[in-house]
């Protein structure tokens, strides 16, 4: 997990499994579930920072 933050500096580790991402210049938070030993990730949502800020990132599941 050490490894998403010093390969994406905008990005932010949420716990064991989600990981938060900066788009657009900071327009946009994607928060993806990750399975870092078999290395597949899920998108959970994407949308504006106003709208991130309206969801529960542990939980959210848009897609």
């Amino acid at each position: 997990m050490g490894d998403v933050q010093a390969r994406w500096s905008k990005a932010k580790v949420l716990n064991g499994e989600r990981v938060r991402f900066e788009v657009a210049g900071g327009d946009y938070r994607m928060i993806c579930a990750v399975q870092f030993k078999a290395q597949i990730v899920w998108v959970k949502f994407i949308g504006t920072h106003a709208q991130y800020d309206r969801i529960d990132a542990l939980t959210v599941d848009m897609f």
